[in-house]
């Protein structure tokens, strides 16, 4: 049997890849994070299916559960918020499998930052105003962020930010941006995207930490900084898509 580690996405239940809906379907133990997870996602799983909510335990205890269900020759779905590929601890789980000889594989989701982008219809990547986009977070009670992987510098390109675990210090990445982007920066800051109780709050870099704290906000929402954000944005116009660009007719 395999651990699948399956991206579940930013938490509406039709918004997981069919093979993701497929892995659940099948799964006998489902170990998920209660804490960012729409519990609507899980109605993809058998009706018998052993749930585990993780958001109480360590890697460790994770790891354990993942082995067990294996070694009782179980399927078992390990879900992710967003895509497994950032912020989600696989690295180190899969480390613990490894060494456990335990098989595993990865599903991607849609990640937070594009759902954000989605719901305000933004594209993050506007010709002539952004043509990068840097995905970081920031540091809180968290891990160390590596030497050179600094805020400034990454705000220093102009490039659209997409910070992660970082609405607790929304005023205070405001002020440190503000001095790269200027007071009248475009942000979006959403908090539980595609869920239920979803909150979308839109502002600049001068006002956004205020509305963050009317909102209360504490977890869950993902931050875009950039002039791509501006509701009314005029940049370039894609060369791949100009009427002056040569075509060859295919035939």
């Amino acid at each position: 049997m395999t651990v699948h580690f399956v991206g579940a996405g930013p938490g509406a239940a039709d918004l997981l890849t069919l093979r993701a809906v497929r892995l659940l379907e099948v799964a006998d133990v489902c170990l998920y994070a209660g804490t960012y997870l729409d519990a609507d996602v899980l109605g993809h799983c058998r009706a018998d299916a052993r749930l585990v909510d993780t958001q109480h335990l360590d890697l460790d205890e994770i790891t354990a559960h993942l082995v067990q269900a294996h070694a009782d020759g179980l399927e078992v779905v390990r879900l992710c918020s967003g895509d497994p590929s950032l912020y989600s601890a696989v690295h180190e789980q899969a480390r613990r499998l490894d060494a456990a000889q335990v098989p595993w594989d990865v599903t991607p989701g849609v990640p937070a930052y594009a759902a954000a982008a989605a719901i305000v219809g933004a594209e993050l990547t506007v010709p002539e105003l952004a043509q990068s986009v840097v995905l970081t977070r920031a540091q809180a009670r968290s891990t160390v962020m590596p030497p050179g992987e600094k805020l400034a510098a990454f705000a220093a390109t102009g490039a659209t930010l997409a910070l992660h675990l970082a609405v607790t210090r929304s005023r205070e990445l405001a002020s440190e941006l503000a001095e790269h982007y200027g007071d009248g920066c475009p942000v979006v800051v959403v908090s539980k995207a595609t869920q239920p109780d979803q909150l979308v709050l839109r502002g600049t870099l001068a006002d956004i930490g205020d509305q963050v704290e009317a909102a209360g906000l504490r977890q869950a929402a993902i931050i875009l900084v950039g002039p791509a954000l501006a509701p009314d944005v005029r940049g370039g116009e894609s060369f791949l898509y100009a009427a002056s660009r040569e075509r060859r007719a295919r035939g």
